[in-house]
C-alpha cells in the first residue's frame, strides 16, 4: 500500500463518527474504492482547507466531518513518547543481532500499543502530537562518522543490512492485512541522508546508488 494511499485511508476511517445522514456521500461510502472517495472528499473541501490538512498539526474540518490530526509520532523504538509504554533497545543495538525475525516482532509489538494507545485517546477525545497512528520510523540513514549524534537510530553503516531490517520494521508497524493499514511506517530521512545534522534544512543530500 502506497504512502498516498495510506494517508487517504486515515482520513476516510477518521470521519467514521459523522451522523447517518451524511453517509450518503461518496466518500462515505466503504463500498467504493480509496481513491474515488479521496476524490470526491477532496473536491468537498475549500483551498484553505486543503492547505490546512498540509501541516503535521491537520485542524478539524467539522463541515466534512474530519476530526483533527497530528501526523507526528514516533514508534522507534517503543511508543514512550504518548506515555507508559514497552522500551526497547536502540536501533542500532537491535541491528547488532542481524535477525531480521526479532526487528519484524518488535515493530509488532509497538504497532499494538500505538494502536492502543491512539484508540484510547481518541475516546478520551485526544488528538494530539505523539497519539496518532503514523510513526516516523524507521531511520535508515546510514551511520558513517562518529560525530553525527543520531547515529544510534540507525541500523548502522551498511546499506545492505539497514534495507533488510528496514523492511521487517516497516512491515511490522503497517502489518499484513491488505486493505487497512495498522500503522503508518514513515521511513526517514532521506532529506538529511547521513546528517550533518545541523544542516538538516538545507543540507543537499546526494544518496549514491549503493546506498
Amino acid at each position: 500500500m502506497t504512502l498516498r494511499r495510506s494517508l487517504v485511508v486515515i482520513l476516510l476511517l477518521a470521519t467514521a463518527a459523522m451522523p447517518a445522514s451524511a453517509q450518503s456521500v461518496d466518500y462515505r461510502n466503504e463500498a467504493l474504492t480509496f481513491s474515488v472517495r479521496a476524490a470526491d472528499l477532496v473536491r468537498r473541501m475549500t483551498l484553505d482547507e486543503k492547505i490546512s490538512q498540509m501541516k503535521d498539526v491537520a485542524p478539524a474540518i467539522d463541515r466534512l466531518g474530519v476530526p483533527a490530526y497530528n501526523w507526528w509520532n514516533e514508534g522507534l523504538h517503543g511508543m514512550a513518547f504518548s506515555g507508559l509504554a514497552t522500551s526497547f533497545p536502540q536501533a542500532i543495538g537491535i541491528a547488532a543481532t542481524w535477525n531480521e525475525a526479532l526487528v519484524y516482532r518488535v515493530a509488532e509489538t509497538i504497532s499494538d500499543e500505538a494502536r492502543a494507545k491512539h484508540h484510547e485517546y481518541v475516546r478520551r477525545g485526544l488528538r494530539r502530537r505523539y497519539q496518532g497512528l503514523t510513526i516516523w520510523s524507521p531511520n535508515i540513514n546510514l551511520f558513517r562518522d562518529p560525530r553525527w549524534g543520531r547515529g544510534q537510530e540507525t541500523y548502522g553503516e551498511d546499506p545492505y543490512l539497514a534495507g533488510r531490517l528496514g523492511v521487517q520494521f516497516v512491515r511490522g508497524l503497517q502489518g499484513d492485512d491488505q486493505r487497512y493499514l495498522k500503522t503508518v511506517a514513515t521511513v526517514k530521512h532521506f532529506a538529511v541522508h547521513s546528517g550533518p545534522e545541523s544542516e538538516r534544512h538545507g543540507f543537499d543530500a546526494v544518496v549514491s546508488e549503493r546506498d
